[in-house]
C-alpha cells in the first residue's frame, strides 16, 4: 500500500501518529457511537486495518515526540494482522468496531487498550505487553485467545461481555471462549462485572497480584464454566456475588490470601460445582453464599480458615484429606457434624480428626469429645455384627469413654437396686457366728467391683432369685469395668 493511498479519515490517523495525538471519530450521540452498529459507519469513520499495520511497523516519528496509535470510535475494516510484530508504541483502539478478528499472535507492544470495542474474536496467544492490557467493556462473541500471554502490568476485563451476540443470545463456541492458560500477569487480573457464556480457561496462569471477579457472571450450564487448575496467585481471589452455572475447577491452585466467595451462587447439579482439591488457600470465605447446587470437592487441600455456615454445603461433599486450622463462625459440634455424614465415599476418619483438632485449638474440649464420639458411632456402622454389639455396649455405658458421668450413673443405679433388694432380704452367712455384720451397700459393691474386696461376698450366700441377682450384678460389674477401661484408654490416647 502506498502511504499516499489514504482516505481523509486515514490521513487524520497518519498525521496524529507521530505525535501520539488522539483521533476521535465519535459524534457525541450515544446511539450513533455504539460500536455494535459499526457496520453502518461510513467512510468518514472507517480506517483500513492495513493502514494501522503500516503505522505500527514503520510509521513516521516526529523529533522530540513519542509516537502512539490512539483512535476512538472508528470502524476497522479488514484484518489487523500484526502476527509476531514488535510495535514500539502504545496502542489505543477504544470504542471501535472491528470487522474481523485481529491477529496479535506473538506480538510485542508497549500498551494495548481496546476498551469499549466490539470484536468478532481476539487471537493474541503469546502476546507480550510491556504495560497494561485493557479490554474494559469489550463485546466479543467469538473466542478470546490469550494463552501464554505475558503482561507486565494489569489485565482489565471489567464489564466485558464474551460469548454473547449483539441480540443477547449465546454464541456457540467449540473451544473455551476465554483462554488465558499459562499466561503471566505481573499485576492484577481485574475482571469485576465480566459476563462470559462458555468456558473460561486460565489453567497454569500466574498472577502476581489478585484476581478480581466481584459481580462476575460465568455461564456454561452442564459443563465447566471456570477451568483454573494449578493457578498461582500472589494475594487474593475476590469473587463476591459471583454467579456461576457450570463447574468451577481450581484443582492444585495456590492462593495465599482469601478465596472470597461471599454472597456467591454456584450451580452445577450435574456434578461438582466447586472442585478445589489439592489446593493451598489462606482463607476460604463462603459467608452468606447461596446453598451450593452440586458437589464440593476439597480433598487434600490445605486451608487456614474456612468461613462458611453449615447450610451452604450441598448434600454430597468430598473432604477426605482436607486440612484446616479454624472454622468461622464458631458453632456447636452438633451443627458441624452433619456435613461429615455427607462424604461421598462414606466414612472418612480424617475428617473427624480435623474437626476435633479445630475445636481443641480454640479450647472447646467438650465439642472435641462430641466429635470423637460421633466418629466412633460412624465407624461402628462399618463393623461386623458382633463388633457393632460391643460398640453399642460401650456407647450406652460410657459413651466410648467420652461420657464418664454415664458410667457413674450406671454404677449408682445398680448399687441402689442391689442395696434395696438385699436390705429387704439378707442372705444367709456361710459360717454362722464368723461372718461380719451384713451391709447391703458394701455387699452390692463387692458384687459389682471385680477387684475391691470388702469381705461381704465371701461371707454370705444368697439363695433363690437373690442368687441370680448376685450373678447378674457380678456379670454387669465385669462388663461395666471392661467398657470403662476400654473407654478411658481410648480417651487418654487422644490427649
Amino acid at each position: 500500500m502506498e502511504i499516499t493511498d489514504l482516505t481523509p479519515a486515514e490521513r487524520r490517523v497518519r498525521d496524529a501518529f507521530p505525535h501520539g495525538a488522539l483521533v476521535d471519530f465519535r459524534t457525541g450521540v450515544a446511539d450513533e457511537d455504539d460500536p455494535e452498529g459499526g457496520a453502518d459507519w461510513g467512510a468518514g469513520r472507517t480506517v483500513r486495518a492495513e493502514v494501522l499495520r503500516a503505522l505500527l511497523l514503520g510509521g513516521e516519528q516526529a523529533e522530540g515526540e513519542v509516537p502512539a496509535l490512539r483512535i476512538r470510535g472508528a470502524r476497522i475494516s479488514g484484518t489487523l494482522n500484526v502476527r509476531y510484530a514488535v510495535a514500539e508504541c502504545a496502542v489505543l483502539l477504544a470504542g471501535c468496531s472491528f470487522e474481523r478478528t485481529p491477529n496479535l499472535y506473538g506480538t510485542q507492544v508497549r500498551q494495548l487498550n481496546l476498551s469499549g470495542s466490539v470484536l468478532p474474536g481476539l487471537d493474541a496467544a503469546t502476546l507480550r505487553v510491556d504495560g497494561v492490557l485493557r479490554l474494559t467493556d469489550c463485546r466479543i462473541p467469538g473466542p478470546v485467545r490469550l494463552g501464554g500471554a505475558r503482561i507486565t502490568r494489569a489485565l482489565f476485563f471489567d464489564g466485558a461481555r464474551i460469548g454473547i451476540d449483539a441480540d443477547g443470545s449465546t454464541v456457540p463456541n467449540e473451544e473455551a471462549v476465554l483462554q488465558l492458560n499459562h499466561a503471566v500477569t505481573e499485576d492484577d487480573l481485574w475482571w469485576p462485572g465480566i459476563e462470559v457464556r462458555g468456558e473460561v480457561r486460565i489453567s497454569g496462569a500466574t498472577v502476581t497480584g489478585l484476581i478480581q471477579l466481584d459481580d462476575a457472571v460465568l455461564l456454561n450450564p452442564g459443563a465447566t464454566a471456570l477451568q483454573a487448575e494449578n493457578v498461582t496467585v500472589g494475594s487474593d481471589v475476590r469473587a463476591m456475588r459471583l454467579r456461576v452455572q457450570g463447574r468451577v475447577n481450581l484443582r492444585g491452585s495456590r492462593i495465599p490470601g482469601q478465596l472470597n466467595l461471599a454472597y456467591a451462587r454456584l450451580c452445577h447439579p450435574e456434578g461438582a460445582a466447586l472442585r478445589a482439591s489439592s489446593c493451598a488457600i489462606g482463607e476460604l470465605w463462603l459467608r452468606e453464599a447461596r446453598p451450593i447446587e452440586g458437589g464440593v470437592n476439597l480433598r487434600r487441600s490445605q486451608i487456614d480458615l474456612i468461613h462458611a455456615d453449615p447450610q451452604v454445603w450441598p448434600p454430597e461433599v468430598r473432604l477426605d484429606g482436607l486440612t484446616y486450622t479454624s472454622l468461622v463462625p464458631h458453632l456447636p459440634a452438633q451443627r458441624r457434624l452433619p456435613l461429615l455424614e455427607r462424604e461421598a465415599d462414606g466414612y472418612a476418619p480424617y475428617a473427624y480428626e480435623q474437626l476435633t483438632a479445630a475445636y481443641r485449638r480454640i479450647g472447646d474440649d467438650d465439642a472435641a469429645r462430641t466429635v470423637l464420639l460421633a466418629k466412633q458411632r460412624r465407624h461402628r456402622r462399618t463393623l461386623p455384627g458382633y463388633a457393632r454389639a460391643w460398640g453399642y455396649l460401650q456407647d450406652v455405658t460410657v459413651g466410648y469413654g467420652f461420657r464418664p458421668v454415664r458410667a457413674a450413673a450406671w454404677l449408682f443405679s445398680l448399687l441402689l437396686a442391689g442395696a434395696v433388694a438385699f436390705a429387704a432380704h439378707h442372705p444367709r452367712p456361710l459360717k454362722q457366728g464368723e461372718a461380719p455384720p451384713f451391709s447391703p451397700v458394701f455387699y452390692t459393691l463387692d458384687l459389682l467391683l471385680p477387684i475391691i474386696d470388702f469381705g461381704q461376698e465371701k461371707a454370705y450366700n444368697p439363695t433363690g432369685w437373690y442368687q441370680w441377682l448376685s450373678y447378674l450384678l457380678i456379670v454387669t460389674g465385669w462388663l461395666l469395668a471392661t467398657t470403662i477401661a476400654a473407654g478411658i484408654t481410648r480417651s487418654v490416647s487422644r490427649q
